[in-house]
């Protein structure tokens, strides 16, 4: 039986005053698939079962996990090949050159899911920039939802998420087979921190970032909490750093302070220099 109006509601204000995460009408869908699994697995006969267990008890673990279920995104290994190449190509280059002398580099990945972009990053590193690896490095990928952050810690991804997006001579050289899944390197794993942070939330105490990347969560947001995070961003930020983007998302007519890097298609962002 399909979600009613009702609890589509309660739903939907659950989950934006636990992550300002905006469910327009018209996503019944979503939430059915996404929770429908969670119903089965916490014991519920069906998706109204739980729901009326949420609506009788006090905020807990299990409205926790409903909040998870649904900011829980897809995604892959080198996701647009375009933005790790204008990484690799342009951004890395220029932050690297005026980073020569401290020899740090503090890069954050914002909403990493099960961590296919750090370790992208990561491996970029090892592959392209390998006099790095002597620098102080700090690669902090952090997500709302303590499931896909243990299970990113991990690194075991399956062959399907393999085959998406991930070359097969970097799959042969820092992944080796475990049972039926591809368990990342040691190696690789290393370099990346794993925090948990709700953004819409405080943030803890983080160093100045070179690049922040923040690609595909804001499209969930109202405009209220962009500019909100757009203005924490300022922040953190370093005046010559570079904060990226979905393809679809855009500081323009939110926030001023950042300009587009000129580019065919827009993703790249630095600080305005007034």
């Amino acid at each position: 039986m399909a979600i009613g109006n009702v609890e589509f509601d309660y739903i939907r204000d659950l989950v934006r005053e636990c992550s300002a995460l905006v469910l327009e009408p018209g996503k019944e869908y979503l939430v059915e698939s996404r929770l429908d699994p969670l119903a089965l697995q916490e014991g519920f006969p069906s998706l109204h079962y739980l729901i009326q267990q949420l609506r009788t008890n006090s905020f807990g673990p299990l409205h926790r996990k409903v909040v998870e279920a649904m900011t829980t995104n897809e995604t892959t290994f080198f996701r647009d090949p375009r933005v790790f190449e204008l990484v690799r190509t342009m951004v890395l280059p220029e932050i690297l050159k005026k980073r020569a002398d401290e020899r740090t580099l503090n890069v954050w990945f914002a909403a990493c899911s099960n961590g296919q972009e750090p370790y992208s990053f990561a491996i970029l590193l090892r592959e392209h920039f390998p006099l790095v690896l002597g620098w102080k490095v700090r690669l902090i990928a952090s997500d709302i939802s303590r499931d896909v952050l243990a299970r990113a810690q991990d690194a075991c991804y399956t062959q399907l998420e393999i085959n998406r997006g991930l070359p097969a001579p970097l799959l042969l050289k820092y992944f080796k087979k475990l049972n039926e899944s591809w368990q990342l390197s040691q190696e690789v794993r290393r370099m990346v921190e794993f925090l948990e942070i709700n953004l819409v939330e405080a943030w803890p105490s983080l160093p100045r970032m070179d690049i922040i990347f923040m690609r595909n969560v804001l499209i969930y947001f109202g405009i209220d909490t962009k500019k909100n995070i757009f203005a924490r961003i300022r922040r953190l930020l370093s005046q010559d750093g570079f904060l990226l983007l979905g393809g679809s998302e855009t500081t323009v007519y939110i926030d001023e302070a950042f300009e587009p890097v000129p580019l065919e298609r827009p993703a790249l962002f630095r600080l305005r220099r007034f």
